[in-house]
């Protein structure tokens, strides 16, 4: 049966109640966290992760870190930014051998684990709550693979995976309108080259136009 992830995170903010616990968050980029910051900072103290070394070339990863703390002093100043050093290094290694990888197959699932395992490592070292990540916003990023590795790491660091599907109830449409809202920067590809150049030859496809809109609630 397909979990329903929008439901499990339902039910543990009900039984949050009134407490506020630590959440340490990894945010992909600003316009991914728009919407997730304005949902979460309701229920918990949360600190962002900016830990993305898939991002290429270091020009970008910049202007996206850039993108980020314009939101936080913006919107979310409440908010603690823990900025990683850029390690474009540590993707190369995981993504070896995964270039010609379709965009949302293995080399997708390396990235995630490779971001996800920095975060719960870092959620365990200081003493946060739980740990989540923004990535489920995206209406191309595979929920159930990102929680499946969430739920393992979070056993493996024992620190609590907070379960999501940002991209539910408009989610992904909010992140849009709050983009526009606060001026951010959107990018026009996830983060990695090979990414970019998949994009660009799928650009030219009939019918992608459509297909980068369908948003499954």
């Amino acid at each position: 049966m397909k979990r329903n992830y929008q439901l499990q995170l339902d039910r543990v903010l009900t039984e949050l109640g009134a407490q506020r616990p630590r959440l340490l968050l990894q945010s992909c980029c600003g316009p991914c966290s728009s919407y997730v910051l304005s949902y979460l900072t309701q229920h918990f103290d949360v600190t962002l992760l900016y830990y993305n070394p898939n991002i290429q070339p270091r020009a970008e990863y910049d202007k996206r870190l850039a993108c980020q703390k314009a939101l936080l002093q913006k919107a979310f100043p409440q908010v603690t930014l823990l900025e990683c050093s850029y390690d474009g290094e540590a993707f190369a290694r995981v993504s070896a051998g995964l270039e010609q990888e379709p965009e949302g197959g293995a080399r997708c699932a390396v990235c995630f684990r490779l971001r996800l395992e920095e975060t719960a490592r870092r959620a365990a070292e200081g003493g946060f709550d739980w740990f989540c990540t923004t990535l489920t916003v995206s209406p191309h990023k595979n929920a159930a693979v990102i929680n499946a590795i969430g739920e393992q790491l979070a056993a493996q660091y024992a620190v609590a995976w907070l379960p999501s599907d940002f991209k539910k109830r408009d989610g992904y449409r909010q992140s849009i309108a709050l983009s526009h809202a606060y001026d951010l920067y959107r990018q026009d590809y996830c983060g990695c080259l090979f990414a970019r150049a998949a994009q660009a030859k799928n650009s030219r496809t009939p019918g992608r136009e459509q297909a980068e809109h369908e948003i499954h609630e």
